[in-house]
């Protein structure tokens, strides 16, 4: 694209008569490919004045250079193709002033027969009574930028021909920040189905990327919570005796069980005999140690807890109920341990999303 926007007359093959075609037809076929998103055979068959300016939906002249430089739309309008009738497309107005540019030096040239429809028609491409070939692009064109661009003119995906600027275009409109429908871009296309579009609609690896990261999976399934760490317990062994080690942090207590993952009251805790409250006297002793290591444990959640976090107090009422006759890990209901099933705070406090930091 560089190339193409760059372009100058020392970039053109030379003949022993100099240039076989004119520079602003060539600068004109160049970004029609470019920018157009058309195949090669119906670039060559564009007709003379296919372009059209538009400001505020009023029709304008090409040559009106203050609308221009501000907000005026370029049309294209395409010939009949293989996949549908002809239609009108809007295209960046650089294409537009190219063949503007083009067409204001061109010679008159003999009508030439349409070789889809049959008709008699002006071609925009035609110089010398020869339209422009089909091949142009494939066989100069491509070589040229690709020459001036200082890139080979293959790459993983094969040699580069006319058709690739087109799927190019094709999935970066379908990938931009404010992208194409699937519908708009076959209507861009001129394609007769949507099956047809699906495949130059390649989502990239970046959009799909956004995509998941926006779809907020992590953070609707899984949450952190602060865990204390007791390392002496750890290195005498005594952990494997059955001693706390892990003091998982509630904000108005700590719970030692130690599949706490896996309790079903942790979102709600009935505070068995695995929780500390934190007014206590042990509560005070374990924040006193000096060996602690704080630590942040990821818990996913299952669909009550999700609901509990995001839909608020009625989602956390519904999850008490649930859990009144669950046992908990020291054996008791929340209904035999009297639990209220009014609560009006979720008891895990410091369910959130954080990165592991250590004391």
């Amino acid at each position: 694209m560089w190339a193409g926007l760059n372009l100058d007359p020392a970039d053109l093959p030379q003949t022993r008569s100099g240039h076989f075609y004119p520079f602003e037809l060539v600068r004109a076929v160049t970004l029609t490919w470019l920018f157009s998103g058309q195949r090669s055979n119906e670039i060559s068959r564009l007709r003379l004045g296919c372009i059209r300016w538009q400001h505020d939906g009023n029709s304008i002249a090409g040559d009106s250079q203050q609308v221009l430089a501000r907000d005026a739309v370029c049309l294209l309008d395409v010939p009949t193709h293989k996949t549908g009738i002809a239609f009108t497309k809007p295209v960046d107005p650089i294409l537009g002033q190219a063949i503007d540019a083009w067409q204001a030096v061109r010679p008159d040239q003999p009508k030439f027969t349409d070789r889809r429809t049959g008709e008699n028609v002006e071609l925009l491409f035609a110089v010398r009574a020869r339209r422009v070939s089909t091949s142009y692009i494939n066989n100069t064109i491509i070589p040229m930028l690709c020459r001036k661009a200082g890139v080979p003119d293959a790459d993983v995906r094969g040699n580069i021909t006319s058709h690739r600027a087109r799927s190019t275009i094709a999935s970066q409109l379908y990938n931009a920040k404010e992208p194409m429908t699937l519908f708009e871009l076959q209507a861009w296309l001129g394609h007769r189905s949507p099956q047809s579009t699906q495949y130059y609609a390649k989502i990239t690896p970046n959009t799909l990327s956004k995509a998941y990261s926006e779809a907020g999976y992590f953070e609707r399934n899984v949450r952190t919570i602060e865990v204390l760490v007791d390392r002496d317990a750890v290195a005498s062994g005594a952990a494997a005796t059955g001693k706390p080690w892990q003091h998982y942090d509630l904000g108005h207590g700590y719970c030692t069980y130690t599949f706490f993952e896996q309790c079903q009251h942790r979102m709600a805790c009935a505070r068995c005999d695995f929780y500390t409250p934190k007014d206590s006297s042990r509560a005070q002793l374990l924040e006193a140690k000096g060996n602690l290591q704080k630590m942040a444990v990821s818990i996913p959640l299952t669909e009550d807890e999700q609901a509990a976090v995001t839909d608020g107090q009625s989602a956390l009422d519904r999850l008490l109920d649930r859990l009144a006759d669950t046992p908990t890990p020291a054996g008791p209901t929340p209904r035999q341990l009297d639990v209220p099933t009014n609560a009006t705070l979720l008891p895990i406090l410091d369910v959130r999303q954080g990165k592991p930091q250590q004391a």
